[in-house]
């Protein structure tokens, strides 16, 4: 069967949330198809629509629902045909997709860690008692407290934009930003210091890209898995996973990274008490095609150490 391509008379479309990370984000994606199949700029239209997430920003995420909330309007543009493909940030998505549309490309993973930010580049270990850290993620508010219980967080929606320039105006001292988006928009001059895994985990999923289809777009998925990343892909089973078993959601304080090496995969997982003041780790090994059993395995074994209410708000 021959590959039908977009042309500029029929462009491919391809939706996505119309802040400047997502637009990259999108251009990117842009950019690879382009080159994978020698196509021009024309051949493309980015469509930006505006979620619910981006629409509401006086309250905090936990407030407002679950995943969804940076990913339904624009998966209901796709699921109507107004676009072809939807790109994405894959910690903002469901693990539950919706009926006919299927989430099974990723770009190669960027820096997947968190980065510290203060205006003079202050580490947070130097941070004085009772300074103010301004973050929306339940995770790292979690996190934080959990290391260091004298802090005070305060709530910081926005774009990385709109943070870095609350961070300006002294509403805070300090916050936390992906180390992926402050590569993809080019940030090399943000003070920062890089977060390790041992210090604090990340979002399960944080620095991959990937990009939803319908279901029976045989054309566009053909497209797209040129694009695929297979390692990237492995993780993203293996994390989504052990999200899903707990349940995950943005008023859930959860972190996980998996990373491969050779035909090993390590997973590390941590679950936390809203308020930080207790915190859950483990740490497997496995072959690399177990990974969505492994992320089940220790979910399960987590939520049996913590017991009943354990994310109960506090």
């Amino acid at each position: 069967m021959t590959l039908t391509l977009p042309t500029p008379a029929h462009p491919l479309k391809i939706g996505t949330r119309g802040s400047p990370l997502a637009l990259a984000q999108a251009y990117e994606t842009r950019s690879l198809l382009m080159a994978a199949f020698d196509l021009p700029e024309e051949a493309f239209e980015v469509v930006t629509v505006s979620t619910r997430g981006d629409r509401v920003q006086d309250r905090a995420l936990r407030e407002l629902g679950g995943k969804g909330l940076f990913s339904k309007e624009i998966e209901d543009r796709l699921l109507s045909g107004e676009v072809d493909i939807a790109v994405h940030s894959t910690k903002d998505m469901s693990v539950e997709q919706p009926e006919g549309l299927v989430l099974d490309t990723f770009l190669e993973r960027e820096n997947p860690f968190d980065a510290f930010i203060t205006l003079d580049g202050k580490p947070l270990s130097e941070l004085p008692q009772g300074a103010v850290v301004g973050s929306s993620s339940l995770r790292r508010k979690a996190q934080l407290l959990n290391k260091r219980p004298d802090l005070s967080v305060v709530e910081f929606r926005g774009s990385v934009q709109t943070r870095l320039k609350k961070l300006e105006d002294g509403v805070a001292e300090a916050t936390f930003l992906a180390m992926a988006g402050l590569n993809r928009l080019g940030y090399d001059d943000v003070p920062r210091q890089a977060v390790t895994p041992e210090e604090m985990l990340p979002a399960v999923a944080q620095g991959a890209i990937s990009i939803e289809r319908r279901a029976g777009d045989k054309d566009i998925a053909e497209m797209l898995a040129a694009l695929h990343h297979a390692p990237t892909g492995q993780a993203m089973a293996c994390e989504r996973a052990f999200l899903a078993k707990l349940d995950g959601s943005c008023q859930t304080p959860i972190a996980g990274l998996a990373q491969i090496e050779g035909g090993t995969l390590r997973l590390r997982g941590e679950i936390l008490r809203t308020d930080g003041s207790e915190s859950l780790t483990d740490d497997m090994t496995g072959a690399v095609e177990d990974g969505a059993a492994m992320g089940v395995e220790m979910a399960v074994k987590l939520l049996e150490r913590a017991g009943a209410g354990f994310f109960d708000w506090t």
